[in-house]
């Protein structure tokens, strides 16, 4: 069966989608722990970045915010749609519209690093109770090969 996934783009100063992406994080931060910003922080946040949106029948399912530098605020996927390539197509997104992307992870969030490890991210540095609950955190930078950007273009073009 095949499923219609229509793309949606808030951009810098836009929130039409803000309050579906908040109960999106909302409800991963509740089942597992992660995504654990505070509303104000992430409403501000996403009104300061381009946020892109993946809806499968009206409903959000993904969305990525990033920084005009790249630079990945938010990353989610609903559980039941992950290993679908909606968040390698997010990443992908990314990587075609910027020349650097980086973003943070949890050091405990293993999914996570696993799967920024395999589109090419590279561990840059660990810094120590980055987060505001005291949590450490990766910093990770997209490799700058080619072979890595090109298949993650790929993935725009399917």
């Amino acid at each position: 069966m095949s499923v219609n996934v229509e793309k949606r783009i808030d951009g810098p100063g836009s929130d039409d989608h803000v309050e579906a992406a908040w109960d999106l994080k909302e409800r991963i931060r509740r089942e597992e722990g992660v995504l654990k910003q505070r509303r104000g922080f992430f409403r501000d946040a996403y009104r300061r970045s381009e946020t892109h949106l993946l809806f499968v029948d009206d409903r959000l399912v993904a969305f990525a915010s990033v920084r005009r530098d790249g630079y990945i605020l938010f990353l989610a996927v609903a559980p039941e749609f992950r290993g679908d390539g909606y968040g390698q197509r997010l990443v992908a997104e990314v990587a075609d519209d910027h020349r650097s992307v980086s973003c943070h992870a949890r050091t405990t969030n293993e999914s996570a690093l696993g799967f920024y490890q395999y589109l090419g991210f590279d561990i840059k540095r660990r810094i120590d109770n980055y987060y505001e609950d005291g949590g450490d955190a990766y910093y990770l930078k997209l490799g700058e090969s080619g072979g890595i950007r090109n298949r993650l273009s790929e993935l725009l073009r399917r």
